[in-house]
């Protein structure tokens, strides 16, 4: 390998840790909504508001995943499918397994 003193090897880009904790505390935000809403019977549309949360949670999860550099499905994941439930669960390995936690 030659080295040059102009150039320089290239660096893997590392995401903002400001935005990774973003990231992180919004995630636990809704994760912690989420076993809030399925531990209260008497939440008002408790369905809807489930479905909603489960959403913003997993959109939330392919944008970390997008800036951890893993690779996240095309489309949107749907919280009434099964196969989302293990994409969901895929993700959040992975990126536990990368030193994310929420």
């Amino acid at each position: 390998m030659t080295w040059s003193f102009l150039t320089r090897p290239a660096r893997a880009r590392t995401p903002d840790p400001l935005v990774t904790l973003r990231l992180q505390v919004r995630l636990g935000e809704l994760a912690a909504e989420l076993r809030r809403v399925e531990e209260d019977p008497a939440v008002y549309a408790r369905a809807h508001h489930w479905f909603a949360v489960q959403g913003a949670y997993d959109a939330l999860l392919r944008e970390a995943c997008q800036l951890a550099g893993l690779p996240t499905a095309t489309a949107p994941l749907r919280a009434d499918e099964r196969a989302a439930a293990g994409e969901r669960l895929r993700e959040e390995l992975e990126l536990s397994s990368r030193g994310w936690s929420w």
